[in-house]
């Protein structure tokens, strides 16, 4: 076997990670120069434009350091907050870690985040300070922060991603310090900590092998799910797929199984060969929680199983996306799905339309909320099931724990976010040499509510933020229910605090009014809470000239087709229905 080291990249979001694994590709020239672009580890035209990381992408290089061959591993992680859990299957697959640091950045919340993932694995974590050679870069500040993590500066590396400076020193350092896989059984034992699905080859599993080894034409089962195929095909990423005579023990690669249901590979399963019973389960992942809920439907209900369909072969490729059946009386069948965060939600609502070629529409963002009635507790997360007051004996909503690192000029401006956003600021700590690091807790609700954006204004853009689960408290919250023409458009139900409730039911009713096209008879909208009107709106009829085509004459001719008219109007009034044209729906949401 050859010397194997198998490590991730991890760091804030827009640190360099991509450029930094550009640069290990063309030194050790896995990459030919007239194949080579920049971000080649991000796979998808949709990373590519947004310059972010979305999927975690493995890649196997090839060094010769003092005289021997080394097979390096390396897998390229997100920085978002919304793809953690990305980055934490990608760690448990590695021996090691790079924490990069943006040297004109200094360390970010999501650094921390990353970091603590890693040591609770027990990784080795080589602190790198990227970006050195930019004109605003502040290396001292920067090594001050991560000596304030508990790194000497000796350990301490400098690169500069773009430029390629220190970056073979860091490749050589990756092999002297984040240990080789340790080979401690013969029988075969992989973990899945990914997996995608190809139309010719069915599910391909995504693997690191901690013992044993797997062959094309094996026979081959999941321990979790006891599904059992011959193995179509194995190899490794470089970092297109690349077939092999064999994965060995500590090696990372992929198993084309030719199963065609999506539902026979879980994330986090064991892979063996089938019939082996002496094969001990390896730990897998803890199975995310939801934090954003919202509503897809499709715009043809013809789709609906569509849909389904592709959900559920994009969950194969990103494994914190959950979905189950819903329905509205307004938008007929569609699938409620769970999501981390609402930056995920945009990309798997931009993959399903780009990938699948579906339109749908997708209801404004929500979370999870808790009811307690006589003893027995469910959750729910949609807000038109939300109970009105007096309906439950206890509501219960989601917090979270919020981590915040800023500079110190911008603290007042957290400050006036309290209000708004229901933030209890708990503590505020010096971190480094002017800035700090404030912590507090908020209601997930409001935190999903443009949070993260408004952050970035108050601050400039120079706070970072990160959070984690912090339990339910009990909650006293309204819901606010839209009618429009008397008839409820359920997808536009939204669950509020009781001091916002009149400005958003305001704010609801207007921007329908002015989303709204006219109609033949009067539409009236409504905001309603506990059954009560609270706000209201109405859109005038368009006005159609029936006698237009009568020339002089007798008055009564003209009375008969105004009078003909009226009635027509009370009757479309009350029997008429609106219809909510897609393109006015997703105005609607956006607003």
């Amino acid at each position: 076997m050859m010397n194997i080291r198998n490590f991730s990249i991890i760091a804030h979001i827009d640190h360099g990670k991509s450029t930094l694994a550009d640069r290990f590709l063309q030194l050790t020239h896995t990459i030919e120069a007239r194949r080579f672009h920049d971000q080649m580890l991000d796979m998808m035209d949709l990373e590519r434009e947004r310059g972010i990381t979305i999927k975690m992408q493995p890649v196997r290089m090839r060094y010769t350091y003092n005289g021997s061959e080394y097979l390096l591993n390396l897998i390229d992680t997100p920085g978002h907050i919304d793809f953690s859990y990305e980055v934490s299957r990608a760690l448990a697959a590695c021996e090691g870690a790079l924490l990069l640091v943006d040297a004109s950045q200094g360390v970010q919340a999501q650094t921390l985040s990353h970091l603590t993932t890693a040591q609770k694995l027990g990784l080795t974590i080589i602190p790198v300070i990227n970006k050195i050679d930019l004109p605003h870069a502040d290396v001292p500040r920067t090594i001050a922060e991560l000596k304030h993590l508990g790194f000497t500066e000796s350990e301490i590396l400098h690169v500069s991603g773009k430029s390629g400076v220190g970056v073979e020193a860091l490749l050589q350092n990756v092999i002297e310090h984040i240990p080789a896989p340790v080979r401690t059984e013969q029988q075969l034992r992989a973990l899945v900590f990914d997996s995608e699905y190809s139309e010719h080859g069915g599910v391909i599993a995504y693997v690191r092998l901690f013992g044993g080894h797997v062959r094309p034409r094996e026979r081959l089962q999941f321990m979790a799910t006891a599904s059992t195929f011959e193995a179509k095909d194995v190899g490794f990423f470089a970092p297109t797929k690349t077939a092999s005579e064999e994965l060995e023990s500590g090696m990372i690669g992929y198993v084309i199984t030719g199963l065609k249901s999506p539902d026979s590979v879980r994330i986090g399963d064991t892979l063996t060969i089938q019939g082996n019973r002496h094969v001990t389960a390896l730990p897998g992942y803890r199975e995310p929680s939801p934090v954003v809920w919202a509503s897809f439907f499709p715009e043809d209900q013809n789709d609906f199983f569509s849909l389904g369909d592709a959900l559920s072969r994009l969950r194969l490729n990103d494994a914190s996306l959950s979905y189950k059946e819903s329905g509205t009386a307004f938008l007929g069948r569609g699938y409620a799905c769970g999501f981390l965060g609402t930056l995920h939600l945009e990309i798997v609502a931009e993959r399903l339309k780009r990938e699948f070629a579906l339109e749908f529409i997708v209801t404004a963002p929500s979370v999870a909320y808790r009811i307690t009635n006589s003893g027995v507790v469910t959750e729910l997360s949609a807000p038109h099931l939300y109970p009105t007051k007096g309906e439950a004996d206890l509501v219960e909503e989601p917090m979270i724990a919020v981590e915040l690192i800023l500079p110190e000029e911008y603290l007042s401006g957290i400050y006036k976010l309290q209000e708004q956003f229901e933030l209890t600021i708990e503590k505020t700590d010096l971190f480094g040499p002017g800035r700090l690091v404030v912590t507090g807790s908020m209601p997930l609700r409001a935190f999903v509510r443009d949070f993260f954006e408004t952050l970035h204004r108050v601050t400039s853009g120079y706070a970072s933020i990160s959070y984690t689960d912090a339990g339910w408290r009990a909650a006293d919250l309204r819901r606010i229910d839209v009618q429009v023409a008397g008839e409820a458009v359920e997808a536009l139900s939204r669950v509020v605090h009781p001091d916002q409730m009149e400005r958003e039911a305001r704010q609801l009713v207007e921007a329908l009014k002015e989303a709204l096209p006219r109609e033949q008879f009067e539409v009236r909208i409504q905001a309603l809470v506990d059954g009560r009107i609270i706000a209201s709106e109405r859109i005038t009829p368009m006005k159609k000239d029936v006698t237009g085509h009568l020339y002089g004459g007798d008055r009564t001719r003209k009375m008969k087709l105004w009078a003909k008219q009226k009635k027509g109007k009370q009757r479309m009034k009350t029997t008429g229905k609106v219809h909510i044209p897609t393109e006015t729906f997703l105005k609607l949401l956006k607003k």
